[in-house]
């Protein structure tokens, strides 16, 4: 980065945070603080208001705000695309805003600049297939969980799993603390402390249903920060199939969440999983047929070969 952008850059980190000091200049545009001092006293010579306190930091003068500036045709694509994404993926609220936003900088962008970011965004598409069928419901979701996490508003909702519990329900009412959203997986995923579980669960929008935000409030647990949050993998049972390489492309291609290594071996590729239990990799393996071949587990092989036997009845 040279002198130039880079003092444009510190005034827009200054307008973004405030007050900053020397140090922590220096570490975000990897330069030295003499350089920053410089950098500093050449923002003042240029008329800039840059106020600095020994031992706090510099700030810019109330009131000064540093005039909108230009976008690359790169920039624009990046914050036109994401307004796409957004109003793919977020409730109405925002994909509103998102609109909008694509307006104002598509408005304030040099001919030339908008030229070529209409021609980059020409061959760049985002798809949303299953709008006609959940997508409506999802975003409403999303819409009212967005604003329960805001109020920090406990819920209440019908949730369902993929897999039926020990006792056989796949269905359960939960009465949650929601903490935050996480797009993961292709999905969007809420985090929130469950009153069932007394612990903090995941939930897929798709999969919540009749939710309704309660007027009881919550408080966040101690020392939760969604950004720091990971959750805990449960997934203690190992699966290794051996696989076709007639196939081999397109299992890659399907990308199985459950995959932890796909390796290349004598008789075929060799595919190993980590799960919370076998039922969850039981239809997917079926749907290879005979280009996918079970090694392990024993209770795995088990459960396919009863399916089979099953299979053979309807034929």
């Amino acid at each position: 980065m040279n002198k130039t952008d880079r003092m444009l850059a510190i005034v827009i980190e200054l307008q973004r945070k405030g007050v900053l000091r020397a140090e922590d200049l220096a570490a975000r545009f990897e330069t030295s603080i003499r350089t920053i001092y410089r950098d500093m006293q050449a923002l003042s010579e240029a008329g800039v208001p840059v106020s600095g306190a020994p031992g706090t930091g510099y700030s810019l003068m109330e009131g000064y705000f540093l005039p909108p500036v230009s976008f690359t045709a790169d920039e624009a694509v990046s914050l036109l695309v994401g307004a796409d994404f957004v109003e793919l993926r977020l409730d109405a609220v925002y994909g509103a805003k998102a609109r909008s936003s694509q307006e104002k900088i598509e408005a304030i962008l040099p001919e030339n600049v908008r030229e070529e970011t209409a021609r980059v965004r020409s061959v760049i598409r985002l798809l949303n297939e299953r709008a006609a069928r959940t997508r409506g419901q999802e975003k409403e979701t999303f819409e009212q969980l967005r604003e329960a996490i805001l109020q920090k508003r406990k819920i209440h909702f019908r949730y369902s799993k993929t897999l039926p519990e020990p006792d056989g329900n796949r269905h359960s009412e939960r009465t949650a603390d929601p903490y935050g959203l996480v797009f993961s997986q292709g999905a969007w995923v809420l985090i929130a402390f469950c009153g069932l579980r007394r612990d903090i669960r995941h939930f897929r929008l798709s999969r919540m249903k009749e939710l309704v935000v309660l007027e009881e409030r919550f408080e966040v647990l101690p020392g939760f920060r969604l950004q720091d949050h990971q959750s805990a993998d449960d997934r203690h049972v190992i699966v290794r199939m051996l696989v076709d390489p007639a196939v081999a492309d397109r299992i890659q291609e399907a990308d199985n969440f459950y995959m932890e290594s796909f390796e290349p071996g004598k008789e075929g590729w060799l595919a190993t999983f980590r799960v919370r239990r076998i039922e969850e990799l039981l239809q997917w393996t079926l749907g290879w047929g005979a280009a996918v071949r079970v090694l392990e587990p024993e209770s795995l092989r088990e459960r396919m070969r009863e399916e089979i036997e099953k299979m053979l009845e309807h034929y």
